[in-house]
């Protein structure tokens, strides 16, 4: 479990992470969001014990970081697939990191059948392609078998295959009862691997809730609504707090109204359906939506 309190960090003048507050439960996937400059790469860092905070606490199964005696065995962490060793193969890289904290060389030759590196471990780590960095990043993360997973995008660089066989992964460890933590801009992925969400804006927290909640909270499901009378139908649904638009011939979205009562009313009128469908705002939807206020970084018009 990762347990944050109050956590602040100061840069001078800036306020990068402003008193958050939440908690990282064993047993599911979360998911780490914001945009650019939100907070989410120094976050972990100080959870990680690479930042001091300003103010504030991290802990990870009731302890700080640096105070765990095999903190290898407590935690593996993903924050940037480049820090290695270009001149050494990715199996000495993992070697001897397996060698600080006793991990036997049989665990070296397991991880890297499990990120598929298998091919290419005798070969120099420098190099790889990203999507190989990623792997191999991803077997130092897994090196000692940790109880929690701090991953920073770790599906950077990877292949569609290689996106599935991450997912699969973390949500295989979090089942194991196994804290995973995972930060992505790629929301789809979001959408398909976390269970629950922690969001950020500017430093604050703005939301740490379920993936299911966090849409919710974003905007109002509308209607996809087909029909051969589709004008006619149109005009009645009309009403004060009912927003009706056209998408196409014979066919028409609407907010206001829920599709049983849109139903009702074609049925009452005599007006055959051909499609009723419920239309759920997507994550990245929900995302824009709920962050648009906490963006650092925004374009101002098209490029010239």
């Amino acid at each position: 479990m990762i347990e944050v309190h109050e956590l602040t960090k100061r840069y001078g003048t800036k306020t990068a992470v402003d008193s958050l507050t939440f908690t990282v439960k064993p047993g599911i996937v979360t998911g780490f969001l914001g945009p650019n400059g939100a907070g989410k790469s120094t976050t972990m860092r100080m959870i990680l014990g690479l930042d001091r905070p300003t103010s504030g606490t991290a802990t990870i199964n009731g302890r700080p970081y640096a105070e765990h005696t095999a903190p290898l065995k407590q935690v593996g962490a993903l924050l940037d697939a480049k820090a290695v060793h270009t001149g050494r193969s990715a199996y000495h890289h993992l070697l001897a990191m397996g060698a600080t904290t006793g991990v036997p060389r049989a665990r070296v030759d397991e991880v890297i059948d499990i990120v598929g590196l298998h091919e290419v471990a005798r070969k120099r780590a420098g190099a790889f392609s990203l999507g190989m960095g990623q792997r191999l990043g991803i077997a130092s993360a897994l090196l000692a078998d940790p109880e929690v997973l701090i991953l920073d995008e770790p599906v950077n660089g990877l292949d569609p295959e290689g996106i599935l066989w991450i997912r699969h992964l973390m949500q295989g460890l979090a089942a194991q009862g196994r804290t995973v933590f995972v930060s992505s801009h790629l929301m789809s992925e979001m959408a398909l691997t976390a269970e629950h969400l922690v969001v950020v804006g500017r430093g604050k927290l703005i939301a740490d809730v379920s993936v299911a909640e966090f849409i919710e909270q974003a905007a109002h499901d509308s209607v996809l609504v087909r029909s051969p009378r589709a004008a006619e139908l149109h005009g009645l649904l009309a009403a004060p707090g009912v927003t009706v638009l056209s998408v196409e011939r014979g066919a028409f979205e609407v907010t206001g109204l829920s599709a049983e009562k849109i139903g009702d009313r074609a049925a009452a009128a005599g007006i055959a359906l051909h499609e009723l469908t419920v239309q759920r705002p997507s994550l990245e939807e929900a995302f824009m939506e709920l962050t648009k206020d906490a963006v650092e970084y925004q374009t101002v018009g098209a490029a010239a």
